[in-house]
């Protein structure tokens, strides 16, 4: 796989793209990732990339330009290009595993006030990370690759994921380790039963209840 994400701070992404699993599968050739300045692809001679909005308003605008000329740059015939905003639906696991199946992403990183309205049009998608605001696109394109990464044949094991929490409108299994007693508080005996289906069938009854315990919402959609 392939990711080219747009960004006005791409220093933000440095330890992002030198740590742990990430950082394990770029050197494992698994994807690519590229930063990419927005200002490197403006026009204006002073490389501005933002300006006033056309009625009055508070803040700066992304103009068109630069995010025109980058996506048509960048731009192949198997690109997905997603719009980060909070206006888009918001992100999931199941559209987590979509994108994993895509060859090539290029992710959008807003910035200041917002982005002009036409650029818009650029986008086969918009995706928000929940209902509340940040300062840019930043975090939430290093969450969409971080959770797409991670699904990526070859990156972790795939047991590892098939139990995540939300897989099925679940939530994750509780797991234990060493010692078995902690401060008075003891692992399940199931757990060391070794006795593998009855295993099987605590953890499920642990994810139902737990699932309707915290979030009630998901047991709706099974």
């Amino acid at each position: 796989m392939k990711i080219d994400i747009l960004s006005l701070f791409p220093d933000m992404f440095n330890g992002f793209l030198t740590e742990s699993i990430i950082k394990r599968a770029i050197d494992k050739k698994i994807v690519e990732i590229n930063i990419h300045n927005i200002r490197d692809f403006s026009t204006d001679p002073h490389k501005r990339v933002d300006d006033y909005s056309y009625g009055g308003g508070v803040g700066m605008v992304l103009m068109p330009q630069p995010i025109f000329d980058a996506v048509d740059y960048l731009k192949k015939e198997d690109s997905y290009v997603i719009l980060l905003t909070p206006q888009g639906h918001t992100y999931n696991q199941k559209e987590a595993y979509n994108l994993s199946e895509k060859s090539h992403l290029i992710l959008i990183c807003g910035h200041y006030e917002g982005f002009d309205e036409r650029i818009r049009t650029l986008a086969d998608c918009e995706i928000s990370i929940g209902d509340f605001i940040l300062t840019g696109g930043e975090i939430p394109s290093m969450v969409i690759v971080d959770s797409v990464v991670r699904l990526l044949d070859g990156v972790i094991n795939e047991d590892s994921h098939l139990n995540d929490s939300f897989n099925n409108n679940l939530l994750d299994i509780p797991v234990y380790t060493k010692p078995p007693v902690y401060k008075g508080l003891k692992v399940p005996e199931v757990l060391l039963s070794g006795h593998h289906e009855n295993i099987r069938k605590w953890r499920l009854e642990q994810q139902i209840t737990r699932t309707k315990e915290r979030r009630p919402d998901l047991m709706e959609k099974r």
